[in-house]
């Protein structure tokens, strides 16, 4: 399979050995005429579009897509070459390719769609002048953004349906946890931890999925994942915490307030525990017997007890009572005696 890196080669040699040395553009010409596509691309996915949209060759450019070049074609990152172009600042590439077709709402994987990406002012009135005349409104913008998550979510839903592993990765030992946490993907992460997905799983450079989150600075992913219990202590192959991996300080400071409160939850639980073990050790031979004892048993035996308590207390209630009434018996006696005797009171 030719690839677009062949192609670079092809153009370096024919350069090279032809009695008179073709342009880049004549070569261009001689490769498309004899049968090369137009949308071979590197390893990175790079189409000859995307590159010659970085490099300004404008007059490439419309030669590409007069041969049937696909201008939205995508490379590993999901980028068209109107994101290369839009953030390039190239107007008049901009102009050709949305004339020939561009989509103005393609989202990359960082969700990112051109106009998001482009600094120059004239070049975004272009794009934003043509998003209006095309109709696109602020809540199509949100559904395409949308998209990506929505389809993810949709596949997650249909490997439950089907009771599939949702814990498997891919070839780079990502899982799907991992992909939710490196795109910000909140609801399908909610949807994976809901059914347990691990979080321990590591990426072939030994990545969590709270790494990923951490590196592409989703706070709010960050946030889920630590209350479902990933690891902010865990380190990657190159020895790092997930806050080694944090560029924004305000993130950073998340995630030492995360750790802080994960610290004093664990040794609460841990000050919990050996109280409950120092209980559950002086019980005798009755706690012995409630815990192996089923709930039934459990509970009944847990109302007898609580019945005799209550039956002694009421015993010791009804004592108290009847001492209290005899004491005021008696000091009713006592008091009617001392009128009967006291001389003042005769007088």
């Amino acid at each position: 399979t030719k690839t677009f890196s062949f192609v670079l080669t092809s153009i370096y040699l024919l350069q090279q050995t032809t009695y008179y040395p073709l342009s880049f553009y004549d070569t261009f010409c001689y490769l498309l005429n004899n049968d090369f596509s137009p949308d071979l691309c590197n390893e990175d996915g790079l189409t000859a579009l995307h590159q010659c949209c970085i490099d300004n060759y404008e007059e490439i450019v419309t030669l590409l897509l007069s041969h049937g070049a696909n201008a939205n074609a995508k490379d590993n990152e999901l980028w068209t070459p109107l994101h290369a172009a839009a953030t390039c600042g190239h107007i008049s590439l901009v102009k050709i390719l949305i004339q020939h077709g561009a989509d103005l709402l393609a989202v990359n994987a960082d969700g990112n769609m051109p106009y998001d990406l482009c600094e120059d002012e004239p070049t975004l009135d272009v794009i934003e002048t043509c998003m209006a005349y095309q109709g696109i409104t602020q809540e199509k913008i949100n559904e395409m953004r949308a998209a990506p998550e929505q389809a993810m979510v949709d596949d997650i839903s249909d490997m439950i349906a089907r009771g599939e592993d949702l814990n498997i990765i891919d070839a780079q030992g990502a899982s799907l946890l991992h992909i939710s946490a490196a795109n910000g993907y909140l609801h399908a992460a909610e949807l994976l931890l809901d059914q347990g997905t691990r979080l321990d799983l590591k990426d072939c450079d030994g990545w969590e999925p709270l790494h990923a989150a951490a590196f592409w600075g989703h706070m709010q992913m960050a946030e889920l994942l630590v209350s479902h219990g990933a690891n902010l202590n865990a380190r990657t192959a190159m020895d790092e915490m997930p806050i080694d991996l944090c560029e924004e300080d305000e993130f950073k400071v998340l995630l030492l307030e995360l750790k802080h409160k994960h610290d004093v939850i664990m040794k609460s639980q841990m000050r919990h525990k050996s109280s409950l073990n120092r209980r559950t050790s002086s019980t005798g031979s009755r706690g012995k017997v409630v815990r192996r004892a089923s709930l039934s048993d459990r509970t009944n035996l847990y109302r007898k007890e609580y019945e005799k308590e209550a039956i002694i207390w009421q015993q010791i209630e009804s004592s108290e009572d009847q001492r209290t009434s005899d004491y005021n018996i008696d000091i009713r006696e006592v008091s009617s005696n001392q009128e009967n005797t006291d001389p003042v009171r005769k007088i």
